[in-house]
């Protein structure tokens, strides 16, 4: 990639991460750092009373990785963090590690930043409506992974996985997703400037 194409902000086809000088190892800094990021938003976790499953600011990380790098690196930033988790890096949701009834949700994150990526490059993180409209699409695609995964290893009727896992999160999904509806267009204002 040309350092004209980076340099422009304004086209669609970027994301954020793209108007750094483009190499191999910033590529590698980004996976690693969004894996981190998504990790320590983690240790955000709120308990839920009647739930296995705790809020936290993991999905807003998610979300906000695979967005700001888009598909690929999102992606393999994610990936990172499951496998990591799985080998045994206590980063999920409250130091965490290992597949427990959660691990749905951080399937589904995965999915979920190559979306939210794909759309960033159409241009969805430049205005707050495009952006607000990217976060559900990222936050039903982690919840359409999660919640059934949560029936199916918690044993729970759907009903009652829709009760543990979705319902008692949807007010801070859409506080999560009014940040990064200001967030990320501001950023790229800011840019053009």
């Amino acid at each position: 990639m040309s350092t004209a194409a980076v340099a422009a902000p304004a086209r669609t086809g970027h994301v954020l991460a793209d108007l750094l000088p483009a190499s191999r190892v910033r590529d590698i800094a980004l996976v690693v750092g969004g894996a981190a990021l998504t990790g320590l938003a983690a240790q955000i976790a709120v308990p839920v009373p009647g739930s296995p499953v705790p809020v936290t600011g993991q999905t807003f990380a998610a979300l906000l990785v695979g967005t700001t790098l888009g598909a690929s690196r999102g992606v393999a930033a994610l990936a990172l963090y499951a496998l990591a988790g799985l080998a045994g890096v206590p980063w999920f949701a409250g130091g965490s590690h290992g597949i427990g009834v959660s691990f749905g949700y951080i399937l589904g994150m995965i999915l979920a930043s190559a979306a939210v990526g794909a759309l960033a490059r159409r241009g969805a993180d430049r205005s707050m409506l495009r952006m607000a409209g990217t976060m559900l699409v990222g936050e039903a695609i982690i919840y359409a992974i999660g919640v059934p995964y949560l029936a199916l290893s918690a044993d729970l009727s759907a009903s009652a996985a829709i009760a543990a896992g979705l319902t008692p999160f949807l007010i801070g999904d859409a506080l999560k997703a009014a940040l990064a509806m200001g967030l990320l267009p501001t950023a790229w204002k800011l840019l053009k400037k």
